[in-house]
This record gives structure tokens, C-alpha cells and sequence, in this order.
């Protein structure tokens, strides 16, 4: 019985999370209400908050079902222990992109984060979060670059540091602008392509080279 109940309990969070990301969607972060998210779900506010603190920590919930999957490859890449980590980043990319037009849930939540939240009062230390979220990635992909460049896979003058905000800026950019305008190009189809480009970019660039005072 007791297996059953967790069982249920993990339903429900899912159901949760899945009338989250329609009415963030629909509405947007700051003007969806709890209680249009329980009706959605077909659940109580009690329900939502057994779960969940508030929106902020829905949000976030919502976030990490996109980002789990494809953590193992990001791991990998950031692993000493990788033999190939930059061939590891580059699938990790091109997966990002192709999935963003391919797997409408990877989409879905993507328009929320990229043009359908506002950092408002209510959503309380939400734009911190974010905020250290981005600079925690910066920090995963530089140790990434580091482990490419002691396997001879990158320039052994590359600044780390750099190339990942670059990197990451380039690939927030993608995904950014093809979601505000999908009908311009597939971004599934030429995603490996525009991974090949950021890859020349990390190889031969000048101005990703540690700069001698």
C-alpha cells in the first residue's frame, strides 16, 4: 500500500508539472496563478503545495525534466577520465539544438524560459537562480574546454574561461532567436552544421588564445 501511495504521489507531481508548462505557456511565468495551474492538473492548491513551495520552485521543476536527459552527456564531456570530451561536448550541442525543434516538451519549455518569463516580485530570487545557473554553466563547459585541451583535441593557449562565454552565448543565441522565428530555417537540420562552425571557432580563433602580457 505504501509503495502504491508514493507511487500515486509521483503522478501527481507529473500531472503537476505537465499543467505548469501549458499554462506557463499559455499565460506566461508571471501572470499564471497556482490556482489556474491546479485546475489544469486537475488537483487542489493543497496538492501543488505538498509538492512544490511555490511557482519559483515550479519553474525550476519544470526546468530540470529538460535538463536530466541530456546531463550524462554533460558529465561525460567534463569528465578527466573521457578519452574523447570534445567529441562528447559536440554531441551534447548538436542533441541541444535538434531536440529544441524535435521533442515538443524540449520546445515548450524553451519559449517559457526565452520569451515567456518576467522576473517579477513574485517569483521572488527566481533571477538570482537563473543567474547562477548560467554561471554554473560557464563554469561546466571552461572545465570541459580544459579536458579537450589536455587531450590535444583544442589549442593548448585556449582561454578556457572565454571560449565558454562565447560558446554558451552562441548557443543561447540559436535557440533564442530560432524560437521567435522557426519558419526561417530547421534548426534540426543544420544543427551539426552550426555545431561544426562554433567548433572551427574554439580551434582557430585569435581572440579565444591566452593573451601573453
Amino acid at each position: 500500500m505504501a509503495r502504491r501511495t508514493k507511487e500515486e504521489a509521483e503522478e501527481t507531481r507529473v500531472q503537476i508539472l505537465d499543467a505548469t508548462e501549458r499554462v506557463f505557456h499559455e499565460k506566461g511565468v508571471s501572470h499564471a496563478s497556482l490556482a489556474e495551474i491546479a485546475a489544469a492538473a486537475g488537483v487542489s492548491r493543497g496538492a501543488i503545495y505538498w509538492h512544490f513551495e511555490n511557482k519559483t520552485d515550479l519553474f525550476q521543476a519544470m526546468l530540470e525534466r529538460i535538463r536530466m536527459p541530456i546531463e550524462e552527456l554533460a558529465r561525460a564531456s567534463e569528465s578527466e577520465d573521457e578519452p574523447d570530451p570534445l567529441g562528447r561536448m559536440r554531441q551534447l550541442l548538436v542533441r541541444l539544438l535538434k531536440r529544441v525543434e524535435l521533442d515538443p516538451q524540449s520546445r515548450r519549455i524553451h519559449e517559457i524560459l526565452r520569451h515567456k518569463v518576467e522576473y517579477t516580485e513574485e517569483l521572488g530570487d527566481l533571477r538570482q537562480k537563473m543567474q547562477d545557473l548560467s554561471a554554473d554553466c560557464d563554469l561546466r563547459i571552461a572545465k570541459a574546454l580544459r579536458n579537450a585541451v589536455n587531450r590535444g583535441q583544442l589549442p593548448a593557449d585556449l582561454d578556457c574561461r572565454r571560449a565558454a562565454i562565447s560558446l554558451h552565448a552562441y548557443m543561447e543565441g540559436l535557440q533564442t532567436n530560432w524560437l521567435l522565428v522557426p519558419a526561417g530555417f530547421s534548426l534540426a537540420e543544420e544543427a551539426e552544421d552550426l555545431v561544426n562552425s562554433v567548433m572551427d571557432m574554439l580551434r582557430l580563433s585569435p581572440a579565444l588564445r591566452v593573451r601573453v602580457a
